[in-house]
């Protein structure tokens, strides 16, 4: 393994972009935060697959907390296992379809794929990637901007990716 020069990924992923925390109510983790000094950046209602999704600025990064909606959330069954806590880490990538041909090529197990308009993702298996979810991720910047935190969390937000 050549881990100072070039490797899979190298030139596809763009950059890190976020951690994603799950939890049962966004409003309680809040406090949290603001303690590590999060400031709201963007958020939605993902009706796919019936989760809310609020992301925030923090000095060095951006944290993204989610939680279920309804009943058939994938997040219910997360957070009734693991409990609260890490789900997935997101990398931006600049063409998901060669992303998921490499990883695939280096023999990591895809799921989730999906590709729409505004966004298009896949998640790199946590049995293949030593117990982490990983999320590669394409998509157009600011989409859900213009929001503030109060109205998404109200679920005026919409994310119909």
């Amino acid at each position: 393994m050549n881990v100072e020069g070039s490797l899979g990924l190298d030139g596809v992923v763009k950059r890190f972009d976020h951690v994603s925390w799950a939890v049962g109510d966004i409003r309680d983790a809040l406090p949290l935060v603001e303690l590590l000094g999060g400031r709201f950046y963007q958020g939605a209602d993902h009706a796919r697959n019936s989760f809310r999704w609020v992301q925030f600025r923090l000095p060095l990064g951006m944290l993204e907390i989610m939680a279920p909606l309804g009943t058939d959330s994938f997040l219910h069954k997360f957070l009734r296992e693991r409990g609260e806590g890490l789900h997935h880490l997101t990398f931006e990538v600049a063409d998901l379809s060669d992303a998921v041909r490499i990883a695939e090529e280096k023999g990591f197990r895809i799921t989730g794929l999906n590709f729409s308009e505004h966004w298009s993702e896949a998640f790199l298996h946590p049995r293949t990637t030593n117990g982490v979810l990983i999320q590669l991720a394409q998509w157009e910047e600011d989409i859900w901007v213009g929001y503030t935190l109060e109205e998404v969390l109200a679920g005026l937000s919409i994310d119909a990716s």
